[in-house]
């Protein structure tokens, strides 16, 4: 960036500040400050506390609902405040969603069905928005069709790739989606984990059938009898997909299953991985700003008692930071597509 433009400008609402400084440590921004006011009903004020006119602002947000801050306050307050910053004199915004809300609903399945994803895209684009950032949505395809702006996908499968790379190093592995949508995902992380094991890596996956909330299925194809599978998704939010896949991989007599996940919006589910006897370990990241292990060092279950030792939460705070600075000098996003920077330092949590 031209060194007479205004410094760029990182912005966060309260409840995805915690999060936001540890990206701005490896973004080289400062986190700006914000005032923030409640009101009697349930109505908010976001206001800069510092100039943006002519600035790049990013504002990042966790699309995942908790009790003090739901999902749809969540994408209202992000709304407001780019918008709000737009008005402000803001030349350029951009912003960073780890957890894109909604993005699962991105084609009518039904008569009638609502298309969520585009609905949310057509929201955010309404506020002057310039980019996107998101992480692991769950149609990268659907999404770029669903937002008329430019949508920088990151992924957190190559964190995870070096993860398992290291810790099944000897085993003979097999990946596994546990379902049909997700075959392309496991096929891009099954060619990941190959290039660092240097060795072939099979692939699977497991029937799933879907009507009126209802889920059926459970067929495997693929052959992972005697191996270690991985079994690889996007999303755990009640934890029930997985599981499936995690049981019909032990029925198929797999020595041992692991479960690697991007997104965990909702506790209940990560737990539901936990505590089942059909999976060996969980490895997850903290995309959606909230803590899911314990502290370094500690074996005790944090505060909402989803930390055991079979469970491994990767920051991908590192990732997004690299992304922000390499796009603010100019720098190439796709190769953090293909491998982790070494310079980045560890990802592990736990």
């Amino acid at each position: 960036m031209p060194r007479d433009h205004p410094a760029p400008r990182l912005f966060a609402p309260a409840e995805s500040r915690a999060f936001a400084a540890a990206v701005a440590e490896h973004s080289g921004l400062e986190l700006a400050p914000l005032e923030e006011r409640r009101f009697e009903g349930g109505e908010f004020k976001l206001r800069p506390l510092e100039s943006v006119r002519e600035r790049s602002v990013f504002v990042l947000q966790c699309l995942a609902g908790t009790g003090d801050a739901p999902v749809a306050d969540r994408l209202l307050r992000l709304l407001f405040l780019l918008q709000g910053l737009r008005d402000a004199g803001a030349a350029r915004l951009v912003a960073v969603v780890p957890y894109l809300a909604f993005a699962r609903k991105d084609r009518r399945t039904q008569i009638r069905d609502p298309v969520t994803s585009r609905y949310v895209a057509e929201l955010m684009e309404a506020t002057g928005l310039h980019r996107v950032i998101a992480l692991d949505v769950h149609n990268g395809a659907a999404l770029d069709n669903a937002f008329r702006v430019p949508v920088d996908h990151l992924s957190a499968l190559p964190m995870m790739a070096d993860h398992f790379a290291r810790q099944l190093s000897g085993a003979e592995i097999a990946v596994a989606s546990p379902d049909v949508g997700g075959i392309k995902r496991a096929q891009l992380f099954r060619e990941l984990l190959a290039a660092r094991l240097g060795r072939d890596v099979d692939l699977a996956f497991v029937e799933k059938r879907r009507a009126l909330g209802v889920v059926s299925g459970g067929a495997l194809a693929g052959a992972v009898t005697g191996k270690t599978v991985v079994v690889i998704d996007d999303l755990c939010a009640t934890g029930g997909t997985l599981a499936r896949a995690a049981d019909a991989c032990r029925q198929a007599r797999a020595q041992a299953v692991h479960v690697a996940v991007t997104h965990v919006p909702l506790p209940g589910g990560l737990q539901k991985l936990l505590d089942s006897e059909d999976i060996a370990s969980a490895v997850v990241t903290d995309s959606v700003g909230v803590p899911l292990g314990p502290p370094a060092g500690e074996a005790r279950p944090a505060a909402g008692g989803t930390s055991r030792a079979n469970l491994a939460v990767l920051s991908v705070a590192p990732l997004l930071g690299e992304a922000i600075r390499r796009m603010l000098s100019g720098e190439p996003v796709a190769p953090l597509l293909e491998r982790w920077p070494a310079v980045l330092g560890p990802t592990l949590l736990d």
